[in-house]
């Protein structure tokens, strides 16, 4: 049986700028990563690419910022 690829669980994009955040289920519990992203355009088509020029890190900041207060808000409450 093949496994479902796994699906990001929220995205934070502030114009060319993206953080994709992604749960993945562990031993200790669910685990969130994020990845980050800068859209552009070549000849027509819309790619990615993971580096950043020096304008563009006050919005990887920003959308740093979104992905955390998600992951943050997504803890579960501490059992008693």
């Amino acid at each position: 049986m093949a496994s479902q690829p796994n699906k990001p669980v929220a995205e934070f994009r502030m114009g060319l700028i993206k953080a994709v955040v992604w749960r993945n289920e562990t031993n200790a519990g669910p685990r969130h990563n994020v990845t980050f992203a800068r859209l552009y355009q070549q000849e027509g088509h819309w790619n990615e690419t993971t580096s950043f020029g020096r304008d563009d890190l006050p919005l990887v900041q920003r959308v740093a910022e979104q992905a955390h207060t998600f992951i943050v808000d997504k803890k579960p409450e501490p059992r008693s």
